[in-house]
Formats: structure tokens, C-alpha cells, sequence
């Protein structure tokens, strides 16, 4: 049994092929080769990635494997097939040149990786066939579906709405249906009624529901209104079901990542909604007529013109960036109730964790964090802002304390000790080849002092590669404080004068997120150089790499 540390990596690209197992024979194939070549595998180097897209190479376990190889962790990788690693060719030979590079041996289980240029050109046409496929698997996919939609088949829909059962092509004999369930189809017809015959709000019709009560989609006693809002609008219930509401796209920047949750999702992209007369109706058993259906839309927009709140959009200076240090959910800002007016002299509006709701969770409330008042919430997070636009040397002094928590210890080692001792190393392995292959060292000699000079090697380049790192951070520094200085100058005699979105826009731009705990918030920052933009128009959302932040403690007011 060999002693080398060995890893695998599998992967299945839909939550589908992750629900029915289907990695499972990756895995076991994997296994079975693994002990083939007479290799011990230790659980936690089995990396595998369910349900991850390979057109991105955003995905968990390739990261730690990353990780793993970068830090001397691993020596040899077990694949299933280069698609697995990645179905770009150009992302497969980054991944394979990357492992090479530190000299960790990469195996494929469908064909070996030789060093030819014969076994190059088989990989590259491997990947590049890859990729073909996928493009042409989701293009015939398309397509396809598109042909069905168009002839008015079921199947191409995935679920039925509220009010229905969806019958799969297996359960209908070869094609799908809806199946109107009764006790659904009244509610649904009820709330029709509702805004159709007796011109009722959808806030009016929430009251009603939630009274009765009666349960909705999700099974809960409270309704919310974008529920029913999804509800009046989808024309399958008139009898026409759409197909094609929407499309996939480049991933939209993300203010914060959502709880539970990372910043980069399964599918790097985004989803985009459709012009209606770009929906493809496919007939359904209807609910309404479609005269009811005409008056209800009719109905909804009289209401919206009617409507006294009817300023949509950003309403709060730090909406989007509040996040609960005690439960992960956001805040949001909430005005008072009219009940609660009369005790206050002054209108204030507070921001209220969402995990306190107890109306979303089913009556019981998840978290008991207290709710902030907004105005001085947004005057003490402005202060901070201002504060580090007056003094960038904040930035570098807490980006100093962070660097020397993580840098190596004074006499350690610099860069140019280290680069002369690589060199020495590597004359030392190559002497020990050149005697081994010359004769004059048998392979009992040879190995054992090869592999502890690979290991001084792993360790030595390790240390280079940290000081690099280091060296590199540290003019990436000197660069965000010179732009950060740039910008501060620029933008410092007129804060004052910044209306409410001026404010907003300057705020989004260098905060990354505002944790609120029961005690204390954190203001956390992010400042690269391309947070920054020159100009005269220095305000702009961004969610890049590279992000810099610093922890500022506020009282919560």
C-alpha cells in the first residue's frame, strides 16, 4: 500500500443528477482505481461538487481541492474525465497546468494524461468536444422545447401554479397535464372574485385570507402580498399557461451574499424577465373566464394609480446592506404603525430584522434582535464614511494589523534567502537523479532522499509564494491609499452638501455590509482599487475581488 496522499474530485452538473445519485457511480469508479493502484484514500480528500455547473470554476469543493493542492496537501488527483474538472477547455488546461505546476500528478479514469504531444492534442480535443456538446446540448434543448411550446404541449413545464397538480408525461402516459385540485381552485377563484367583482385591494384581500384562515402555497396561515400579486397576474389561470417568461444571462453584481448562502451561486447567471408578447400560451383547464381575468388586471392597475405610497424603490438610506449578526437575515426599514403614532411626537421609522417577523415563520419569531431607529443608524454609519474619506490612513493601519497576524515571524526567512535555497534544492534533486541514473546510487538510496528534498521543496515554496503574496498586498495597499486619498480629496468639501441619494450612492460604494448585533454594529468596508472610480462621478455600486475591510464599532443609538 503506498504512503502518497492521494484525492478525488467528482462532479454532476444539475440538483437533479445530485438528487438521483447519479455521482455515485463516478465515485465508485474512482474508488475502484484508486485501490487498483494500490493507493489509501482518506475521507476528507474526496472533493465532490453536486449539482455545480462546469462552465464556472466557482464551486466549493474545487476550491478546497485548490486549496489543497496549493498547499502541499495532495500528490496525485483522481478525475472520471476532464469534462468532470471542467467543460471549457480553457478552464481544464488551467486546472491541469495549475496541479502540474507544484508537481501533483492528475489521473484521468476514461484515458491516462501522458506527456506527449500526441496525448496534449487528445486532451485538447477532448475539452474542445466538451465543450461543443454543451453548447449544443442546451441549444437542441432549447429549441426543442421551444417546437413543443409552440404545439401547445404540457411537458415543457416544469410544476403547475397554486390551484393545480402537475401529472408528469410518466404518470399522464407519455404526456403531462394540469389536474385542477378543488379545494385550491375555490380559494383562487375567491380572490378573483374579490378584486374583480367587488373591487378589493390586494391588501384587503391579505386580511380576508390570513383571517380565515386559509393556508397558503407554502402551507402557512399568513399570505403575503407578492403571493397573491403572482397569482392575479399568471394567465394560466384564464386557461393559458406561459411558457418562456424568462431568460438566463450574465450574473447580475450582488450587493452582499444571502444568508446561508455564497456571494458566487451554483449558476453563474442570472435570470431575466421576458416582454409578454414574447410568451409562447399553452392551453390549460382554466379557472376563470378570461372577462374576469381582463377585469381583475384592469382592476390592479386602477389600484396602483390610487395607490398613496406610490414611490417605489429605494426608500432607505442603507437598504440592502443590513444584515443580523444574531439570526443571518436582513434588516429592513419599517415605518410605525398608525397605532404607535400617537405615542411618538415625530414619524420614525425603525429597521427591523426580518427573522423577528413572527407572521413569516408560521407565528414563532427566529430572532430577537431589536429594532434600530433609522435616523440614527444612517447618521452614525455617514459618520464612519466621512471619517475614513478624512483619515485613509485608518485603512492602512488596520490593514498593517492584519498583515502582521498572518506574516512570518521576524528572522524567519526573506525572499531572497528563500529564492537561493529553492535553487539549491532543486540542484540537489537534479544531482540525486543524474547519480541514480549514472549508477552510482541504487533506488533504496535515491527515493528516500528525493522525497525529503521534495518535501523541503513543498516547504520552501510555500514560504516564497507567502512573501510574494505579502509583497504583492502590500502594493495593492499603497495603491487603494493613494486612490483612497484621490477620492477623499476630491469628494470631502462637498459631503455636506450630498443630498439623500448622493449619500446613498457614496455609502453603497464603500460599505460591504452593516452587521447589527443586540450590543454593538459593525460597519464593514471594502476599498480596492476599483472601488473607486475617477472622475466626476465617483459613486457606484461594486462587487469585486479583492476587497479590503475593516471593522468599525458603533453604538447602535
Amino acid at each position: 500500500m503506498s504512503t502518497r496522499s492521494v484525492a478525488l474530485y467528482a462532479r454532476v452538473s444539475s440538483e437533479h443528477q445530485a438528487q438521483a445519485q447519479t455521482i455515485q457511480s463516478q465515485l465508485a469508479a474512482l474508488r475502484e482505481r484508486i485501490e487498483g493502484d494500490g493507493e489509501r484514500l482518506c475521507p476528507e480528500h474526496e472533493f465532490i461538487d453536486a449539482g455545480y455547473s462546469g462552465s464556472t470554476l466557482i464551486r466549493p469543493a474545487l476550491e478546497r481541492l485548490r486549496d489543497a493542492v496549493a498547499g502541499g496537501e495532495v500528490e496525485r488527483v483522481y478525475v472520471y474525465s476532464p469534462d468532470r474538472l471542467a467543460r471549457k477547455y480553457a478552464y481544464q488546461v488551467m486546472l491541469v497546468d495549475e496541479f502540474q505546476r507544484v508537481g501533483v500528478e492528475l489521473v484521468f479514469c476514461n484515458r491516462p494524461l501522458g506527456q506527449s504531444p500526441e496525448d496534449d492534442l487528445l486532451l485538447q480535443m477532448q475539452g474542445m468536444i466538451a465543450e461543443y456538446e454543451r453548447a449544443q446540448m442546451l441549444e437542441r434543448s432549447r429549441r426543442g422545447k421551444r417546437h413543443k411550446a409552440q404545439q401547445g404541449s404540457v411537458n415543457v413545464l416544469c410544476g403547475a401554479p397554486y390551484g393545480y397538480r402537475y401529472i408528469t408525461r410518466i404518470e399522464g402516459s407519455g404526456e403531462a397535464c394540469y389536474e385542477i385540485v378543488d379545494e385550491q381552485a375555490q380559494v383562487v377563484r375567491q380572490i378573483f372574485d374579490w378584486v374583480g367583482r367587488e373591487r378589493l385591494s390586494i391588501g384587503e384581500v391579505q386580511r380576508r385570507l390570513s383571517e380565515a384562515p386559509t393556508l397558503t402555497p407554502a402551507g402557512k396561515t399568513w399570505w403575503d402580498r407578492s403571493t397573491l400579486w403572482g397569482i392575479l397576474k399568471n394567465p394560466a389561470y384564464k386557461g393559458q399557461a406561459a411558457f418562456g417568461k424568462t431568460r438566463a444571462g450574465e450574473l447580475r453584481p450582488r450587493l452582499r451574499e444571502q444568508r446561508g448562502r455564497t456571494l458566487q451561486p451554483r449558476r453563474a447567471r442570472s435570470t431575466y424577465d421576458l416582454p409578454v408578447n414574447q410568451w409562447l400560451s399553452i392551453p390549460v383547464p382554466p379557472l376563470v373566464d378570461e372577462a374576469l381575468f381582463e377585469a381583475v388586471q384592469a382592476q390592479l392597475e386602477e389600484n396602483r394609480r390610487r395607490a398613496r405610497s406610490g414611490q417605489r424603490g429605494a426608500k432607505y438610506l442603507l437598504q440592502g446592506l443590513l444584515v443580523c449578526s444574531c439570526c443571518g437575515y436582513a434588516f429592513y426599514g419599517k415605518p410605525l404603525s398608525p397605532s404607535a403614532r400617537k405615542y411618538h411626537p415625530r414619524e420614525y421609522a425603525y429597521y427591523r430584522c426580518v427573522g423577528s417577523d413572527a407572521y413569516r415563520f408560521g407565528g414563532q419569531r427566529l430572532c430577537y434582535n431589536k429594532p434600530v431607529r433609522t435616523d440614527r443608524l444612517e447618521q452614525a454609519v455617514w459618520s464612519q464614511v466621512c471619517r475614513l474619506l478624512e483619515d485613509p490612513q485608518r485603512l492602512t493601519e488596520e490593514y498593517q494589523r492584519r498583515l502582521e497576524a498572518v506574516q512570518l515571524s521576524p528572522g524567519e526567512a526573506d525572499a531572497a534567502w528563500v529564492e537561493k535555497s529553492l535553487t539549491k534544492v532543486r540542484q540537489g534533486i537534479a544531482r540525486l537523479i543524474d547519480g541514480y541514473a549514472e549508477g552510482y546510487l541504487d533506488k533504496s538510496e535515491a527515493e528516500p532522499r528525493i522525497r525529503r528534498f521534495k518535501e523541503r521543496l513543498q516547504a520552501l515554496e510555500a514560504q516564497a509564494e507567502q512573501l510574494r503574496a505579502q509583497a504583492q498586498q502590500q502594493a495593492d495597499l499603497q495603491l487603494v491609499i493613494g486612490r483612497l486619498e484621490a477620492f477623499s480629496a476630491q469628494v470631502k468639501m462637498g459631503l455636506e452638501q450630498l443630498d439623500w441619494g448622493g449619500r446613498r450612492a457614496l455609502i453603497r460604494t464603500l460599505v460591504k455590509r452593516i452587521e447589527i448585533d443586540q450590543e454593538r454594529i459593525n460597519v464593514v468596508f471594502r476599498v480596492d482599487e476599483g472601488t473607486l472610480p475617477p472622475g466626476n462621478t465617483p459613486f457606484r455600486q461594486h462587487c469585486g475581488k479583492g476587497i479590503v475591510a475593516i471593522f468599525i464599532e458603533c453604538g447602535a443609538g
